[in-house]
C-alpha cells in the first residue's frame, strides 16, 4: 500500500473552498502547501468536505480500491452521502470497485499493514468475519489489524485513533484516558502483531453547539510527501505544546506545520479527513 511520506498530491472537496464558513481556513491550509510547493486539487460532485471518506485507497501508484460508500451514521442523512461513482466520473478518476462497506477514515496503514475499527464489522453485518477480513488482506495486500470501535463514536474511525510513524510504530492517543475495553483492545493488537507505541496526548473539547467535535485530536494530521500540517487547537485546556513537541520528536526530519483549523474540527474531523492523498506522477497544482 501506498504510505503518506510517499504520496505527493492531495486533493479536496472542492465545498471546502467554495462554502463561505471554511473558505477562509482553507485558504490558511492553502498558504502552507503553496510554501513548500505541494500539489492540490479540487474534487467536484461532492455532497461534504470529508472526502477521505468518499475516495479510493491507493495500493500501488496504479492501482486504486473504491469500497462501498454507505455509512450508517448518514442513513437519515442521505443527502450528505456523496456517490464515489459519481465523484470519480465527474472527475477522470479510476478505481476498482468492491462491494465491502468501509470508509477511508477508518483505513490506517503501512505498506504491509493496515488498521481498522471493528466498525468494519457492524457496517457489513451480512459477511462472515473472517471470510471479511481474508477479502480485505487480497484487496489491500496487506495484513489487517483490528481495534476496538468507541461505543459512543459515531464514524468509527481508526484515523482519530492512531497513525503509523514507521514500520514498525505507531502514534495513538494516550490511553490514561481510553475506555478499559478500549484499551484491552488496542492491547491485544500490540501484541499479536509486535507494533511500539507512542502516546500522543489528546483532550475533550465541550461544545454545546457541537456534540461531535474533533477539536483536541491530534493525531488527525494532514501526511503529504515529507510535510506533515498540525492540528493545533490553542483553546482552553489545549496539550497543543505538548503534542508539538511529541510529533517534533517521532518525526525529527520531516517540516511539521502547526495550524488551526477549529472552524472544520467542531464538525467532527479534521486534516486527514478534509484530504485525500495519493503519488501520482508529475503532479501540478490546479488552484
Amino acid at each position: 500500500m501506498i504510505i503518506g511520506q510517499e504520496t505527493n498530491t492531495v486533493y479536496f472537496s472542492d465545498i471546502l473552498r467554495t462554502s463561505p464558513e471554511f473558505r477562509a481556513t482553507f485558504e490558511r491550509i492553502q498558504s502552507l502547501l503553496d510554501k513548500y510547493q505541494v500539489s492540490y486539487r479540487f474534487l467536484s460532485n461532492t455532497k461534504d468536505i470529508w472526502c477521505r471518506d468518499y475516495m479510493p485507497v491507493q495500493i500501488s501508484e496504479d492501482k486504486f480500491i473504491q469500497f462501498r460508500y454507505e455509512p450508517s451514521y448518514l442513513e437519515d442523512d442521505l443527502k450528505l452521502q456523496s456517490n464515489p461513482r459519481d465523484v470519480l466520473k465527474s472527475n477522470g478518476l479510476n478505481a476498482e470497485f468492491s462491494s465491502i462497506n468501509l470508509d477511508g477514515g477508518n483505513v490506517v496503514n503501512w505498506s504491509d499493514r493496515v488498521i481498522l475499527t471493528t466498525r468494519i464489522f457492524k457496517e457489513n453485518p451480512n459477511r462472515n468475519q473472517s471470510k471479511l477480513i481474508a477479502e480485505l488482506e487480497r484487496l489491500f495486500n496487506a495484513h489487517v489489524l483490528l481495534i476496538p470501535d468507541i461505543n459512543g463514536d459515531m464514524t468509527g474511525h481508526s484515523d482519530g485513533h492512531l497513525r503509523f510513524i514507521n514500520s514498525n510504530t505507531v502514534l495513538v492517543n494516550e490511553l490514561q484516558n481510553e475506555y478499559g475495553y478500549w484499551k484491552n483492545g488496542f492491547d491485544k493488537m500490540i501484541k499479536d502483531s509486535g507494533l511500539a507505541f507512542v502516546e500522543m496526548p489528546w483532550f475533550e473539547h465541550q461544545d454545546k453547539k457541537h456534540k461531535h467535535t474533533a477539536v483536541g485530536c491530534y493525531v488527525n494530521y494532514l501526511e503529504i510527501g515529507d510535510l506533515i500540517l498540525f492540528p493545533i487547537f490553542e483553546v482552553s485546556g489545549n496539550k497543543d505544546e505538548q503534542a508539538l513537541n511529541i510529533i517534533h520528536s517521532v518525526f525529527p526530519e520531516r517540516t511539521i506545520e502547526p495550524i488551526n483549523i477549529n472552524e472544520i474540527g467542531k464538525y467532527g474531523g479534521l486534516l486527514n479527513c478534509t484530504t485525500w492523498t495519493i503519488k501520482q506522477d508529475a503532479p501540478q497544482q490546479m488552484l
